[in-house]
Order: structure tokens, then sequence, then C-alpha cells
């Protein structure tokens, strides 16, 4: 397709997204805001979307923002596979009928494994290019190994698949390349690392720091280091519930707030009490947008003790409203000591990190203004949007 645009030719293209969830259907994790917002990107940049995605409350089709939402409805019996199965098989109904309305698509875009089957179906039956995007991996979601139960195996296999079958890969980090390419065996000339990214602005919120403790009842001036994230193996919360005895040693007024559900909540917070850490760490469960803003503008750094990260959203999150980050090697996007420290993979290296810089207020700024320079330059949509297309064009080439 082509548009003109200021007395000019500009190549648009017609592009199919498929994911499991989005903003404006279902929403699951981290996948949901990647996908709508990069969408509305590319649509304000002129190319036409379609967001193939599950249904749930919502109705079959919506253009929000620009953007063609082409919802699908499918049986939801079974376990994860043979809903993902289903939901394919409705998504490949919908596709023909949108090319039959729509015209022809230039490129199609798979987020993880779940359109894995539709996407070989369209390449097979339309000779479509297609690109497909890693945001984790099931081995990294099991904790660094294969897992050993068959669906589990399978969500592996069709991880491969999809690597194999597409035209492009995309990676969202350099960890996360090596990551696929160690367990999937994807050629380096395949494979393009393009960032995630968020909308500078997002979580910015003008809070008194004191006042947002007070409702937590931490004392206005004691330093308050917050968990965002799944509490769960991969996240590592033990770790850092583990490192807490050896901050509060150093000092002794520091408190832990561990935002997030999870089938390790429970887990970290009779550790705490074994540790007799409990007094300074609170476990919040599920926690509203609003109050994580809060939580996020009035703490003095936030921690993400990761076993495995394939990018780390939080991690951009807590620079955009100017907070270092303490997080550990599997965090591959920190800069050691000028947006935030690395940490080893155990309590004390971690609690080292922390205690180096409790107390020097200037440090935790200049590590903080570092990082929002990158969300501003680096990790925003525009320039993800960019490299995206560059993606989607050499796909196109290498189908040709």
């Amino acid at each position: 397709m082509f548009t003109a645009l200021a007395g000019e030719m500009m190549e648009t293209l017609r592009i199919g997204m498929f994911s499991w969830e989005s903003l404006h259907s279902v929403k699951v994790g981290g996948i949901s805001p990647h996908v709508s917002a990069l969408s509305e990107t590319l649509a304000d940049k002129g190319h036409e979307v379609h967001v193939f995605t599950r249904i749930g409350d919502k109705s079959p089709y919506d253009e929000i923002n620009g953007v063609h939402y082409q919802r699908c409805i499918h049986d939801e019996y079974g376990g994860i596979i043979d809903q993902m199965g289903h939901m394919c098989n409705s998504m490949m109904d919908r596709y023909r009928s949108v090319s039959k309305l729509f015209g022809s698509f230039d490129v199609i875009h798979c987020h993880d494994w779940h359109p894995c089957l539709t996407m070989g179906d369209i390449k097979n039956n339309y000779g479509t290019p297609y690109v497909m995007t890693y945001h984790s991996t099931e081995w990294g979601r099991n904790g660094n190994s294969m897992p050993d139960w068959w669906e589990g195996r399978e969500i592996c296999h069709r991880e491969w698949l999809c690597g194999y079958e597409s035209d492009e890969v995309i990676a969202t980090s350099p960890n996360l390349k090596a990551e696929i390419q160690h367990l999937y065996q994807i050629p380096e000339y395949k494979i393009s690392i393009v960032p995630n990214a968020i909308y500078p602005n997002r979580m910015r919120k003008n809070v008194d720091a004191g006042e947002v403790k007070k409702r937590y009842g931490i004392h206005p001036l004691a330093p308050m280091i917050l968990f965002i994230g799944r509490m769960a193996h991969q996240k590592g919360p033990d770790l850092l519930v583990r490192a807490v005895p050896h901050v509060l040693d150093y000092r002794w007024d520091v408190k832990f707030i561990f935002a997030g559900e999870g089938e390790m909540r429970f887990w970290c917070e009779n550790m705490s009490h074994d540790l007799m850490v409990s007094d300074a760490c609170q476990f919040l469960g599920y926690t509203p947008d609003e109050d994580v803003k809060d939580l996020l503008n009035a703490c003095n750094m936030l921690c993400v003790p990761s076993r495995n990260e394939p990018f780390g959203i939080v991690v951009l999150e807590a620079w955009s409203v100017g907070k270092p980050v303490i997080g550990t090697d599997a965090v591959g996007i920190i800069d050691n000591f000028v947006n935030g420290i690395k940490a080893q993979l155990y309590p004390e290296s971690i609690a080292w990190c922390i205690n180096n810089v409790i107390d020097r207020q200037g440090a935790l700024d200049r590590m903080g203004e570092q990082g929002r320079a990158l969300v501003e330059t680096v990790y925003n949509w525009d320039s993800v949007a960019d490299k995206t297309v560059e993606v989607y064009k050499k796909a196109i080439n290498r189908a040709l």
C-alpha cells in the first residue's frame, strides 16, 4: 500500500498483529501494553494495523485509537494447550474473513507462542511473511530449566516452531536473544533486538512521598524499597526477603513493600516471619494501578531480584519517574552504577547493593535521572515502532 504524505509517497503496510492479550480485549501480563502501544504507534505512522486477539467480554470488532481490533470467539474448555488450539482456529477463520473485506496483508506479527498454529496456517495458505517476537520463554518462566510436564514441553515446542517458521525473529533484549539461540538454535542472521518501551509520562505522578509512606504505616523519613511483579520463582521475591536482615543490620528503619500476587506470596510472607523481619515487610498482593503509581513515585528505589528477566518493563517504569533500580545480572538493561546497580543472584549481594546507596540520596537521584534520560531517548514507542517496521521490511524482502 502507498499513501500520500506531505506531497511525497510514503510506503505503508497492512499489518496483522496476533496476540492472546491486549489492553482492549483480555489483559494478562506485559504483552498487553506492548501489543496495544506498538499497534497504536504504527497506526499513527500511517500503517493499517489489525490486532487479532481473544474476545473476552468485548464486542467482536472495534476501532480504537486507529487500530482495528478483530476479537475472536473460541471454546475455552480444556487446559492452556487446548484453549490456544481453539483460539488459533478462530483466529484463522477471522483472518480469512478480514482478508476478504480489507485485502491481503503485507506482514503478520506473532507475539509469543500462543498464536503459533495460526501463523503456520497463514504462511502456508497465503504466503504472508511473518515476524515472531519472543517476550519470554517457558524455560525462563520455569526457573531456567526445561519443564517436565507435557503442556510445558508442548509450549517449548511451539516456541521453537514459531522461531523456525518465521521469516524474522525479534528479541526484546540481548539476554533474551542469547536465551532463544541457546534453546532453539535460531540463526544469528534471523534475529533483531528491538526493546520494549513505555510512554514516558504514564507512571509519573505528583505525590507527597511522606504521605504515601504514612498510608502504609511507614515513617515519612524511613527509606522505602519497592518490589513490583509476580510473586514467582522467576522474579526472585524470596531472594529479596532473604536480603532484608542484611539490610536491617546496616540501617534498622528500612521498609520493604512487595506489590504483586503469585504462588510465592504466602511462602515469602512466612519466610519474613521465620527471619524475624516481618515488621519491615508488607505483602500487598494485587495492587491497583493508581496505588502502584503512588508507591513508585514515593519509593527510594525499586528492586528487581529476578532469576530470569527477558526484559523488565518495570525497570523502565521506575526510570520514567526518576528512580534507580537494584537488579540482578539477569536484568540486562541496567547499566551498572549508572542507572542502577546489578547484584549477583544471592541475598547478600542484593543487600550489599542496597546498602551501598541507601544513605546516598545524591547517588540515587543521579542514577534515576540517567534512567529517565534513557526512557525518553531510547525506550520510547516512536523509536521502537520504527525499528519494528525495519524488521517487517526484512521479512517481506526475505519472503520474495
